[in-house]
């Protein structure tokens, strides 16, 4: 999960593809490029090193990128509950559900 949060940070859509399980991986990615990622907070995780399922929940803070003008700035946290599986001694992204924001 960290390596894909960094991917999105740096911009590198040809990992988070290769990294995305083949049965629901998109034909290709544009990442918007105007987007700041500034932090990763794992909310907790089932599965571990010996498992082949696993499951992330996590929220990841976003803002616009310094200097963009008044009316495109964004400020959020995207929360998700991923879904995980390793296959081949790797592990690949499967898909998320959203996460509801604290009350």
């Amino acid at each position: 999960m960290r390596s894909r949060f960094t991917a999105f940070a740096v911009s590198e859509p040809d990992y988070l593809l290769a990294s995305w399980h083949p049965s629901t991986r998109p034909a290709s990615l544009e990442l918007d490029e105007s987007i700041l990622w500034q932090r990763l907070d794992i909310l907790r995780t089932s599965g571990g090193p010996f498992d082949d399922v696993a499951r992330v929940a996590f929220a990841a803070h976003y803002r616009s990128l310094p200097g963009a003008p008044e009316h495109q700035r964004v400020k959020g946290v995207q929360r998700e509950d991923s879904r995980f599986v390793r296959e081949g001694g790797r592990w690949f992204y499967v898909d998320g559900e959203p996460i509801a924001p604290p009350r």
